[in-house]
């Protein structure tokens, strides 16, 4: 896989020296995971270097704002065990970094001249704002639902996957409407794979990264996991559940045992959702025939597995 370097000084002006610097700290420890599976799209379809390494930059600009703005609108104090932004920089200033980001996006795809690629970026950022709305409007709200949650993550998370997807073969000026529907629901499937292991981080569930941990309950905000987890339980025990402070004290809420048979029923749901979207991404070679189809499902097959399990 090339290595595509989505951020450089030059990008953005030098008489900005405070907005560089924000930006230095932003994208220097970040994976790059969403412009590594544009890349890996991208190859069967034989795109440019130009054109690849303008959808891995537009990828990774809307994911960094929308990373900037959450931090914020959360209150998170750390992002990848650094201080975020908004600590750091005032919470001014990671507002104008992330809308700046988003704004470069839209100059830089103009420049592409692919209308049909420009209108749906705009639909995808407008998403990810919708989802990022949504969400904010579920704090403290421990009535949600699964389904929900479901909601916010595909417009939020899933966006953005469906987006690594779909851009390449837009770029490719290839539209055919099956194939994008199927690409569509992969995405979507892929979103909810990432932010369901990404919700267990939260409760120290294959936390190999030593994430900091309860830090969405101790916000007032119950994941994916915790509606799961507190689904059936008696009013009492949820609303000790709410008021834990450390992961010790909520598992001596719901007992240990409790805890594990969630853990491995939440996993359950994982692997038949792994299974679904293997079935979906082999029905893509029938969609694109000969190599390039081969080619693509090579591809996108092993990702879903390594994606929940948390598994380099």
């Amino acid at each position: 896989m090339r290595t595509v370097k989505v951020f450089d000084p030059q990008d953005f002006p030098a008489y900005l020296p405070k907005l560089n610097h924000l930006y230095d700290d932003l994208f220097a420890d970040g994976k790059g995971f969403r412009s590594l599976l544009v890349q890996r799209v991208a190859r069967p379809l034989q795109l440019s270097d130009r054109a690849v390494d303008l959808l891995c930059q537009t990828i990774e600009f809307i994911h960094n704002a929308s990373l900037l703005h959450d931090d914020l609108v959360d209150r998170s104090q750390l992002r990848r065990n650094k201080p975020a932004a908004w600590t750091k920089y005032t919470p001014e200033y990671a507002v104008l970094a992330g809308d700046y980001l988003l704004a470069r996006v839209m100059v830089n795809l103009s420049g592409h001249g692919n209308v049909k690629l420009i209108q749906y970026t705009s639909q995808i950022i407008s998403d990810l704002l919708e989802g990022e709305w949504i969400q904010d409007s579920l704090v403290r709200d421990f009535d949600i639902t699964l389904e929900q949650l479901d909601r916010v993550h595909n417009l939020k998370t899933g966006s953005l996957f469906k987006w690594c997807l779909r851009a390449p073969f837009i770029a490719a000026e290839i539209y055919d409407r099956e194939l994008h529907a199927v690409l569509d629901e992969c995405g979507t499937m892929l979103g909810l794979l990432f932010q369901r292991s990404d919700d267990l981080l939260d409760f120290d569930v294959r936390n190999y990264e030593n994430k900091a941990v309860m830090g969405d309950l101790k916000s007032g905000y119950l994941n994916s996991f915790g509606v799961f987890l507190t689904t059936g339980l008696t009013q009492g025990k949820r609303l000790a559940v709410f008021r834990s402070q450390s992961l010790g004290e909520l598992k001596s809420v719901v007992g240990e045992k409790y805890f594990e048979e969630r853990v491995q029923e939440f996993d359950r749901l994982g692997v038949s959702m792994i299974e679904l979207y293997n079935h979906q991404v082999q029905g893509l070679e029938r969609l694109l025939a000969g190599q390039v189809g081969r080619e693509i499902v090579a591809e996108l097959l092993p990702l879903s597995k390594p994606l929940y399990w948390r598994k380099k």
